[in-house]
């Protein structure tokens, strides 16, 4: 089945897109990428029958826990080698004919009529220069979280999830810009700035990218407007997609527990790392609209 108008879920990673993909990927229409796509990439059967099978409330009540969306990179390793680790975001000089030609043709393999829809999502670097290439009316879906929240969450997870404790020279985002090596430098090597510089860097990375395509295929979400309204954001998502109205989806997305982690970073974070991010990272949180007070000292 042709594929068209696929939809691309993108963030910088630890910016909520987990739980927008995961509500997004309940409307019956989509088709996603499961744990069949990530062990058997050469059979794309599998993965359609599979999520086919999760839309039977049934199935999905006793395997829902075990065929669920995820990114899945080892379907990417397979059909388009450097796409899953690149050490720079990915732009359209990069597609090569085949490349082209065996990522279509593996997820038109995926479609159904009834799941006709590809609802895929990345972190890290945007990739949609690349994606665009390949699909010329896909539709990309940007999930933004505040810079400082995203910051602490790095901090918290362990070095196999966050390269960055093993410095800039390890990490899979190439070196740093000599502002951002000047700025890492000034704090003393902090992995929390370095933290900040990551997010900076893929949201930057990602501006770019989407001044190469329509606006009106370019939808930003902010992920504290998921937690405070799920259902409308879900709703202004799905009319952006142009997926068809569904009440089993709006039911789903009312029902869904949503973990708010909105305010996390103000109790994970001493105060000193909270000034040195908002410092660091003032222009680029102005421009999403977030607030730049200073933190408050009990």
């Amino acid at each position: 089945m042709k594929v068209t108008k696929p939809i691309f879920i993108v963030g910088t990673g630890r910016c909520g897109s987990t739980a927008f993909h995961n509500l997004l990927a309940r409307h019956p229409d989509t088709m996603w990428l499961s744990g069949f796509a990530e062990k058997f990439p050469d059979k794309p059967a599998w993965n359609r029958r599979a999520v086919t099978a999760v839309g039977n409330p049934l199935v999905r009540g006793m395997l829902g826990n075990r065929i669920k969306p995820g990114e899945n990179y080892g379907f990417w390793y397979r059909h388009a080698y450097g796409f899953a680790e690149p050490g720079r975001d990915m732009v359209r000089a990069d597609v090569t004919p085949r490349v082209r030609k065996q990522v279509r043709r593996v997820i038109e393999a995926m479609l159904t009529p009834r799941h006709s829809r590809m609802l895929v999502k990345l972190t890290g670097w945007s990739r949609i220069g690349f994606l665009n290439e390949i699909f010329d009316d896909a539709k990309f879906i940007h999930i933004v979280r505040d810079g400082r929240a995203v910051a602490s969450s790095l901090l918290h997870i362990s070095s196999w999830q966050w390269r960055g404790w093993y410095g800039p020279y390890s990490w899979r985002y190439g070196p740093l810009s000599p502002e951002d090596q000047a700025a890492w430098e000034a704090s003393d090597r902090s992995f929390a700035v370095l933290a900040g510089l990551q997010w900076r860097i893929h949201t930057r990375s990602l501006e770019a990218a989407r001044q190469m395509i329509d606006a009106r295929r370019f939808l930003e979400v902010r992920y504290e407007t998921l937690c405070e309204q799920p259902l409308e954001t879900c709703r202004r998502a799905a009319e952006f997609a142009e997926l068809p109205q569904s009440a089993s989806f709006e039911q789903h997305v009312r029902s869904a527990p949503i973990k708010d982690m909105t305010a996390r970073w103000r109790t994970d974070l001493s105060a000193e790392q909270q000034g040195v991010l908002t410092t660091l990272l003032r222009d680029d949180l102005l421009r999403y609209g977030y607030e730049v007070s200073p933190p408050r000292v009990d």
